[in-house]
């Protein structure tokens, strides 16, 4: 059952009017095709519409909806041969960030990305995506653990942010961030991220850091939150619209501004109606660029990363 987004709420009414229609007529011999064609037409018309026209914080919405895809959904339908590889040998285990060794399309790589959960039990076991240092250092082993096998590392990002509690901050949360970030850029082997919801702050930062930046369509990347920027330049969340657009959060302002390098198209609707489909995309993106930078020597791959953020700071 689809969870509608308060713009969504004229589609909502269109497929509540269908559904009606195809219950009245079960059993019955009126034939009501021609209307429920064109009542599918129409919402369909409206949903393309309303998703092409989308806002800032609207968007934003979208990559934070409830039903979006997260890691585990990836996992399931665009790899194979999965196995999760766990703890940072250091203090113990972070279930907000995952990894281990996949198959992409018939090509090893290491995957890591961050899991939100989709439900209230599994989001309060994965912290809703929000990763602790034990978490940043368990990315590092798996990326050092890559390099070492000469396996390309595909990270996936949907993250609010890093965890900001007291535990956190006592383990060494910046630290782990910055050295998450070094990792990234010191690899030997290839490395492709993808903003695939929310990409908030350091936290996302720290496993996006790679020569190649993919985003969905309606996925956002930012450095705070817009309620948590609107907190501080107008000191009231209800701001957030406005700091969402003067950011620049989305995946179209950002391939703009030369932050992403692709796009990676959505089912129409977002990626929630349609898991499989977003994740067929996602792979068949990920396997090209894999396949681009096949073959490069490992300072080139560094100078890749090093150019293209020396860029952004420029």
């Amino acid at each position: 059952m689809i969870s509608y987004l308060d713009f969504e709420k004229p589609v909502a009414e269109l497929e509540k009017q269908i559904g009606e229609l195809r219950q009245a007529a079960e059993g019955d011999d009126v034939d009501i095709s021609n209307e429920l064609q064109r009542l599918e037409q129409k919402s369909a018309n409206l949903l393309a519409s309303t998703y092409q026209s989308l806002t800032p914080w609207q968007k934003t919405q979208v990559a934070r909806h409830p039903s979006r895809p997260h890691f585990r959904d990836y996992v399931g339908y665009a790899f194979e041969n999965f196995m999760p590889l766990g703890g940072d040998r250091n203090f113990g285990e972070d279930e907000a960030i995952m990894g281990g060794f996949a198959t992409l399309q018939g090509r090893k790589v290491m995957l890591i990305g961050h899991e939100k959960g989709n439900d209230t039990a599994s989001r309060l076991r994965h912290n809703f995506g929000m990763g602790k240092p034990e978490g940043y250092r368990k990315a590092i082993r798996l990326m050092e653990m890559a390099g070492r096998f000469g396996l390309p590392v595909v990270t996936l990002v949907d993250t609010s942010g890093a965890f900001p509690g007291v535990e956190a901050e006592e383990r060494g949360q910046a630290e782990a961030i910055a050295r998450s970030t070094e990792a990234c850029l010191a690899l030997p082997v290839p490395m492709i991220a993808a903003i695939v919801g929310e990409g908030g702050s350091g936290g996302a930062v720290a496993l996006a850091s790679a020569e190649r930046v993919l985003m969905f369509e309606h996925a956002v990347y930012s450095v705070i939150s817009p309620e948590g920027c609107a907190s501080i330049l107008w000191r009231t969340a209800e701001k957030a619209p406005d700091a969402a657009e003067a950011m620049k959060v989305t995946a179209q302002d950002l391939k703009r501004l030369g932050v992403i390098d692709r796009i990676v198209p959505e089912p129409e609707g977002g990626a929630h109606r349609d898991p499989q489909a977003a994740a067929g995309s996602l792979a068949d993106a990920l396997a090209e660029e894999l396949a681009a930078l096949e073959g490069k020597p490992a300072r080139e791959l560094q100078r890749l990363r090093e150019d293209r953020f020396l860029r952004i700071s420029g």
